[in-house]
């Protein structure tokens, strides 16, 4: 059985387990994955007109993946009295607790199909730019009030780094991650000093509320108002779903503000976060929610994470094999290399 007949299997196998399966049965599935993770998403037709969207996953822990979605239909739902009630997709429940269906190497989980409205131009214009960075401040604040209601996740950076580090010191590092020992040591260096960056700017104390991390332009929707600003509308998406301080979710904003736009072409460099576009979003959003200098200038490191941890720690499980080989490489030299040469003096001037 190839993996897309083993994933449409278990999409049709979580319909079944599911109660309602007795009432509506499933007349078509359309794909709609991003075809760059290992994660399946697809549309389902339902007979009576309705739709609805599921995610088949083995990337991962099936444990971790249940928390998550806890955690996600927890924030939906608080949400609900702020003006971003709606904008998430709630996840299905079932007995009062989310649904999934599990098969040992293989999950899915249901959630609504949230109504999409206007998506934004690949390259945004500085008025746009600048009316992203307020909306994403005003919805930070939201997650902040909520966040109080939300119970921690079983991991965190810290964790994610510390293991990191544990496997590039075996000695089968070059193996397991199909480097040489000179790349090994790279990321070794890379990863100790996150590490010591999260003690030197007191990570521990730092608030923590519900971040969404993946920020391209193709994961949320917009509502434009008669003046021509747009606020959020809906958001879609999940994979990185995290209860980490809301820094997490600027890199990928940086992504999307930058002079050269959302890419269909996936690759990632540091040089986004230092652009006058981003810079302009970073001024409108503190204008919103103020920041403090440190954590600006912990925005650098914000990518470094992204690099050790989704790209090199979690790729091979994440990314698809030829993405994965293609960005742990690079990341050794290319991305990594980057950041060390990356002059962060601009974001001092926001």
């Amino acid at each position: 059985m190839n993996e897309s007949t083993r994933h449409l299997t278990a999409v049709h196998a979580a319909w079944a387990a599911y109660a309602d399966a007795t009432r509506r049965q499933i007349v078509r599935v359309e794909e709609v994955s991003a075809n760059v993770s290992t994660n399946r998403v697809y549309r389902l037709f339902l007979d009576d007109g309705s739709t609805l969207i599921s995610k088949v996953s083995s990337y991962g822990s099936y444990f971790l993946f249940v928390e998550d979605h806890d955690r996600l239909s927890r924030c939906a739902r608080l949400l609900d009295g702020s003006r971003f009630g709606g904008m998430l997709a709630d996840v299905w429940l079932r007995d009062g607790r989310i649904f999934t269906w599990y098969e040992q190497n293989m999950w899915a989980v249901f959630y609504d199909d949230v109504p999409r409205r206007e998506a934004l131009p690949r390259v945004l214009s500085a008025a746009q730019t600048a009316n992203l960075g307020r909306e994403m401040a005003e919805f930070h604040l939201a997650c902040t009030d909520i966040a109080p209601s939300i119970p921690a996740g079983s991991k965190t950076i810290k964790s994610d780094a510390i293991h990191l580090l544990d496997l590039l010191e075996s000695p089968f590092a070059p193996r397991n991650f199909e480097l040489p020992p000179e790349s090994i040591g790279v990321l070794w260096r890379h990863t100790h000093r996150f590490l010591e960056r999260l003690i030197e700017v007191g990570y521990d104390e730092w608030p923590k509320i519900p971040v969404l991390v993946d920020w391209n332009l193709g994961n949320f929707s917009v509502a434009t108002g008669s003046d021509g600003t747009f606020r959020l509308f809906s958001r879609w998406d999940y994979d990185w779903f995290r209860i980490e301080p809301r820094l997490l979710d600027f890199y990928f904003l940086s992504r999307a503000s930058s002079r050269t736009g959302d890419r269909t072409q996936f690759t990632y460099g540091p040089h986004t976060l230092v652009e006058p576009t981003f810079l302009g979003f970073l001024r409108a959003y503190r204008e919103v929610f103020p920041m403090s200098a440190e954590e600006v200038l912990f925005l650098p490191d914000v990518y470094r994470f992204f690099i050790l941890n989704y790209v090199v720690r979690e790729g091979a499980r994440f990314f698809r094999p030829d993405f994965c080989a293609t960005f742990r490489n690079e990341a050794v030299h290319t991305y990594l290399p980057a950041l060390d040469a990356l002059d962060v003096s601009p974001l001092m001037h926001t």
